[in-house]
């Protein structure tokens, strides 16, 4: 990872080194602009989960599978980096024509990668929306990438993480979504499942 990559800032200028730094203070003292910014607090989880997974793979057993290279966490971090811009705005439908509700396409993918990571054995490192989400009822796909936990059935974590998606995507967007692509890149070990 290059420095420029640690300088870069969120929309709302709070870069991702303070925001570590902030973590490693164990949020302490307080900082009212990180603990109210929604910006601030997805980048705060994303690098939370990422700091989780990353002791887990360093405590797995190295006999049962070796530790990811350096550029595997270098990909999840570029990958969150990324997201963590607002991005599009996606409109949601109201009754009244007068009134304009939109959610974030960066609301969106920490949606995703909340179903997505509440599922036993699933990290999903990737999320992308591609298609005219800008308007409604446009025809959209949804592109995940994950990494699976080593000894799981892949099939059934897919097809649970697309279930948990479609589910998702519908209870809280109005996009019209054609497909969810899931590729799984990685496999990872827990260090409870090392034991």
């Amino acid at each position: 990872m290059t420095a420029h990559d640690h300088d870069a800032a969120l929309d709302c200028g709070t870069t991702i080194d303070e925001l570590s730094d902030y973590l490693d203070r164990d949020r302490t003292p307080a900082d009212p602009h990180i603990e109210s910014c929604p910006d601030c607090l997805n980048a705060l989880e994303a690098l939370e989960r990422v700091g989780r997974l990353s002791r887990d793979l360093i405590d797995a057993d190295a006999a049962e599978l070796p530790a990811p290279p350096e550029s595997w966490f270098e990909r999840i971090f570029t990958s969150i980096q990324e997201e963590l811009h607002a991005g599009r705005s996606l409109p949601i439908s109201h009754p009244d024509p007068r009134v304009q509700i939109t959610v974030t396409e960066g609301a969106v993918r920490a949606l995703l990668r909340d179903s997505g990571d509440a599922i036993d054995g699933v990290f999903v490192s990737r999320t992308e929306i591609v298609g005219d989400a800008e308007t409604l009822g446009a025809p959209v796909e949804i592109n995940l990438t994950a990494s699976v936990r080593f000894g799981t059935s892949i099939q059934k974590l897919t097809d649970e993480l697309r279930e948990v998606a479609y589910a998702a995507l519908a209870k809280h967007t109005d996009l019209n979504v054609t497909a969810v692509n899931i590729s799984v890149e990685d496999i990872h070990t827990d260090s409870k499942d090392a034991s």
